[in-house]
């Protein structure tokens, strides 16, 4: 079986780490296939390097632009390259367009796709990479579902004879790294309390008065901020001229996968609008505020972890800050898995090849 994944982003490398992983321990072909949507060092290479991924066989370079001419290059790219590879599966990964553009490209070649952390589902149509989610889970073959309320999903849009559910490949990385972590006595000592943050979406940072009072609001914190500055909030920042080192907040680079665990251990809570983030600073038992009005892992409010607060003004409110050891519910529950998801992709792969 040969199976060739296509990545181009910071979330799809944590999680091609794992089924590369599980792959090497096999007599199958793994190819991996580099867009290049994230080519920033601190987005990419530390991932390649920090995560034993191999290197990738093809790299696209395609880099930024529009949704439309970012996709558009990455279907030209990529064209070629199925047609010549002629893959048993194409495996996509997440929501983004290098999600979308290589499982267009396979599913006009009229080869097989497998969508990994199929079924999310945030409801917000003004997310670009829920345009993405939809359409890929709608054409591709094989549907690897991280939760039941994926499956759920899935089955309300007709989609359940194609769905599987297999659990979160990110739960085996990111329990992996945490023990290293842990044994390895890497989380950070402080005197001083902080909270994590990240800030990257469009909706928080393409609006410079959003982007001042989210900033203005993170600096009135009472406890220090350690800012992992995505390239994009630094752009727009720049631009609208919002000053982001300031009061509470410590501006950083963004973390290489190992660190960005450790920081979340050390910390007394997440702020941050992304996706993972969020689904780490759960796993890793830290409270999360997240930024926005829904989220694609619902499970993670309902276990009491997560508080949704698109309301900058309502930051500052959120019981936890003045109680920085205090407990979230405490809970057993593994919504995700338990580390073992990345064997069933590859048992599951196996198991549908003969059938596409």
């Amino acid at each position: 079986m040969k199976v060739l994944s296509v990545v181009g982003a910071r979330p799809q490398f944590v999680k091609l780490a794992p089924i590369a992983a599980a792959l090497a321990g096999t007599s199958h072909e793994h190819v991996i296939v580099h867009t290049g949507q994230h080519y920033d060092p601190d987005l990419s290479d530390v991932f390649f390097s920090g995560l034993d991924i191999p290197a990738a066989e093809v790299h696209l370079g395609i880099g930024s632009g529009s949704h439309g001419s970012q996709t558009g290059a990455m279907l030209t790219a990529l064209d070629p390259i199925l047609e010549a590879q002629q893959p048993n599966w194409v495996l996509v990964y997440g929501d983004t367009n290098s999600t979308l553009a290589a499982t267009l490209s396979a599913v006009k070649q009229h080869l097989p796709v497998a969508h990994l952390e199929a079924g999310l589902r945030s409801f917000n149509r003004r997310m670009p990479e829920e345009h993405n989610r939809v359409v890929t889970d709608h054409a591709a073959d094989l549907l690897l579902a991280p939760s039941d309320i994926a499956v759920g999903h899935l089955e309300r849009e007709g989609l359940v004879a194609r769905t599987r559910l297999v659990g979160d490949v990110m739960v085996d990385v990111c329990f992996r790294v945490r023990d290293q972590v842990l044994e390895a006595d890497e989380v950070p000592a402080s005197d001083q309390p902080y909270l994590l943050a990240t800030m990257h979406r469009p909706d928080n940072t393409d609006d410079p008065r959003r982007l001042e009072d989210l900033v203005s609001a993170l600096a009135e914190l009472p406890l220090s901020v350690r800012l992992l500055a995505h390239p994009r909030l630094l752009a727009r920042a720049a631009a609208a001229g919002v000053v982001l080192e300031r009061g509470s907040i410590t501006i950083e680079r963004p973390l290489p996968y190992r660190e960005l665990v450790a920081a979340v251990l050390g910390s007394s809570g997440v702020v941050t609008d992304s996706g993972g983030l969020q689904k780490e600073a759960f796993l890793l038992r830290r409270p999360c505020t997240t930024l926005r009005t829904e989220t694609e892992w619902s499970e993670t409010v309902r276990e009491g972890w997560n508080s949704l607060v698109p309301d900058p003004h309502l930051l500052g409110h959120q019981e936890w800050l003045d109680t920085p050891t205090r407990s979230c519910p405490e809970t057993a529950a593994a919504p995700y898995g338990t580390g073992r998801a990345a064997e069933a992709v590859v048992r599951e792969l196996e198991s549908h090849v003969a059938l596409t």
